[in-house]
């Protein structure tokens, strides 16, 4: 496999995912401004698109769409527990939690990249916007357990780690959201996850 990544990005969540399997992979860096992988790629010919993450596996298929290609990672080792069985009531609160970052918590952080200088109002507006997201995994997780489905680490649980993760880039305290800045701690611990941060230049 190789994963076509930006550092930081939600493609790290992907990266954490294979590195949990312990799956044999490469890794081409994404310039998602211009459009170029490192080697000199045009990433839109791999990505139409034009985002991180895509997966290329060793048929020549790429896949894209972040909360897929985790899916498609647990699957290829189900013994490592990243995702339940197909079909089953736990997989699809898999999926809820896969699309509720996705389609809630990482979409409220893409103001804060979007180039635009952001006024003190909305720079608030923003971060409450982000603050409701973050209210939402705090109450999951109220109840003790340690990650969102439970006692085991899920591709989920990868997913939230990361965007969560952006609180750091933009000034966001996880202080009012004591859950949430604790399973940040636990799975920044994993071997997996200081791999991946290594790999990615964001620890040394």
């Amino acid at each position: 496999m190789k994963l076509f990544f930006k550092p930081g990005a939600c493609s790290m969540a992907t990266h954490i995912a294979i590195n949990e399997i312990g799956a044999g992979y490469s890794l081409e860096k994404v310039d998602t401004s211009t459009k170029e992988t490192e080697t000199g790629a045009d990433f839109l010919e791999i990505n139409p698109d034009g985002y991180v993450p895509a997966l290329q596996l060793a048929s020549g298929d790429i896949l894209t769409e972040g909360p897929a290609i985790l899916q498609y990672v647990a699957d290829q080792k189900p013994e490592s527990n990243l995702a339940p069985a197909n079909g089953t009531l736990e997989r699809t609160r898999l999926q809820q939690h896969l699309n509720y970052v996705g389609t809630e918590l990482h979409k409220s952080f893409g103001i804060f990249f979007s180039g635009k200088e952001l006024s003190s109002e909305e720079r608030d507006a923003a971060v409450q916007n982000v603050g409701k997201k973050f209210s939402h995994f705090e109450k999951i997780l109220s109840d003790g357990r340690n990650f969102l489905q439970g006692e085991n680490f899920s591709v989920a649980d990868a997913y939230l780690f990361v965007v969560t993760n952006w609180a750091n880039f933009t000034g966001i305290d996880l202080a009012s959201w004591p859950k949430l800045g604790a399973f940040q701690g636990r799975v920044a611990s994993r071997p997996a996850v200081q791999a991946t941060l290594k790999a990615e230049g964001l620890i040394d």
